[in-house]
């Protein structure tokens, strides 16, 4: 197996550590994605319109039902 990169790793890790959480719940998707873009988002410099863009998305992830 390939090693990933520290970013790579860290947004697998995220969705991972979510679906440890969560995966029971009707949801879990959804969550395990928004952990996974959040672990992204915090990687983006200088792009704020971008990185608010994947909260945002994020946010609305863990809404939905």
């Amino acid at each position: 197996m390939t090693n990933l990169s520290p970013a790579a790793q860290a947004v697998l890790d995220a969705f991972d550590d979510a679906y440890k959480i969560g995966m029971f719940n009707d949801n879990w998707q959804e969550d395990c994605l928004a952990a996974a873009l959040r672990a992204l988002a915090v990687r983006i410099n200088g792009a704020d319109a971008i990185r608010q863009d994947i909260l945002n998305i994020a946010a609305e992830l863990e809404v939905y039902q």
